[in-house]
């Protein structure tokens, strides 16, 4: 059964991405939602002085940047808990890298319920480029904006012209170390997720050349190298195994301490891609036998970092492609760590939930300098292994 507090995304929104596309776009707002996180909790307690206050991600530790099994949840971006709880808040959070906008939109469905504006409700506004935000409810966004079509959401929105949404905008010194945080984060993220790029370019005969999909679909690879070609194909094809299930249990007795951090990257895509589609349905038993994986693969990918910032594990290979498979394989490890807890809750109790993207990276400031002075420097020719 769908939830009927889950808007499901467009086919064709899907369609248009790659299913790995599609969660790294969706991965993007996550970034500055947990950035803020700490740093909107301070604002509220200015709001109300000698008020207890906490902050959290909507759905608490169970929260999902994308649902695997399709769309986005309707809940707001944060709650809010005034006074040990005696008030409570919904807070939408908005943001903007432009400096250039004329109006400012604002979803008729978050301002307005039922034709009647929505009560306990905040948004919080980041403007980006001017280090600068506000805090307003609902009710400010219909005195000041006038209800239109906004084109490029195919829906109805308050459009609150420029003249007015920046007078409201507020500075604070403290976003400036936030969003470079942020900016930082999205840089390796579409640095990591150049990889699909080049296993595409790698692979891209054995793409063209796939004859017979019920058979590959029906035997499970021998070797890592073929699992990870048999399960890209797959992906790339929008197929998926028989005995998925079986498959995913098959390749965690790959993992070891042996590992290479190529390797290690090709068996996280592979249980990623087994995991994540909505078909499998893991029991207890296998749950309980990922889940020690997951962290053994975490331990060994932070066992070679390296003081300069990178991750090495083999010398034969550059430090920039490593460093790209170890960030690579962090991000799907985290995105199946709070999906674990979000639809296997009583089997994940002892699993630690992320709190911040690349929170299992050990000095994202020392690897972001490293990364850009090195992929900046390089030719953009894409490397295969």
């Amino acid at each position: 059964m769908r939830d009927p507090k889950t808007t499901y995304a467009q086919s064709s929104d899907i369609r248009s991405r790659t299913y790995l596309e599609y969660r790294k776009d969706m991965k993007r707002k996550a970034i500055v939602e947990l950035e803020v996180l700490e740093w909107l909790e301070n604002k509220l307690k200015e709001l109300y002085p000698g008020k207890e206050v906490k902050v959290y991600k909507s759905g608490g530790d169970k929260f999902l940047w994308f649902l695997r099994k399709g769309g986005v949840t309707g809940d707001a971006d944060f709650t809010a808990e005034i006074d040990g709880g005696k008030e409570k808040l919904e807070i939408e959070l908005q943001y903007t890298e432009r400096e250039d906008l004329r109006f400012y939109d604002f979803k008729k469905s978050k301002v307005i319920k039922r034709g009647r504006l929505i009560k306990n409700k905040l948004f919080l506004f980041i403007h980006k480029p001017r280090l600068m935000y506000a805090i307003f409810d609902p009710e400010w966004i219909v005195n000041n904006g006038r209800l239109e079509m906004v084109p490029a959401w195919r829906s109805e929105a308050y459009r609150v012209p420029k003249e007015n949404f920046e007078n409201i905008l507020k500075p604070d010194d403290r976003l400036k170390d936030i969003l470079a945080k942020v900016e930082m984060k999205k840089y390796i993220l579409d640095f990591q997720h150049q990889l699909i790029e080049i296993n595409k370019e790698s692979l891209s005969r054995l793409l063209q050349s796939v004859i017979d999909e019920k058979k590959i679909v029906k035997i499970i690879p021998k070797d890592l190298d073929s699992f990870f070609k048999v399960c890209f194909i797959l992906d790339n094809i929008d197929k998926f195994p028989e005995n998925a299930n079986l498959w995913l249990i098959y390749i965690l007795t790959y993992i070891n301490n042996e590992l290479s951090l190529e390797k290690i990257y090709k068996i996280v895509y592979c249980i990623d891609f087994l995991y994540s589609k909505s078909k499998v349905e893991l029991q207890k038993n296998e749950v309980e036998q990922l889940i020690p994986k997951i962290e053994e693969l975490i331990r060994l990918i932070k066992s070679f970092y390296k003081n300069d910032g990178s991750y090495t594990s083999e010398y034969t290979v550059s430090p920039l492609e490593e460093t790209r498979c170890a960030f690579f394989s962090i991000n799907l490890l985290e995105d199946i760590i709070q999906d674990i807890i979000y639809y296997y809750p009583q089997w994940s109790q002892n699993l630690k939930p992320i709190n911040k993207i690349y929170q299992n990276v050990e000095d994202i400031e020392k690897t972001y300098n490293m990364i850009k002075t090195a992929w900046d420097e390089k030719p953009k020719k894409l490397e295969s292994y």
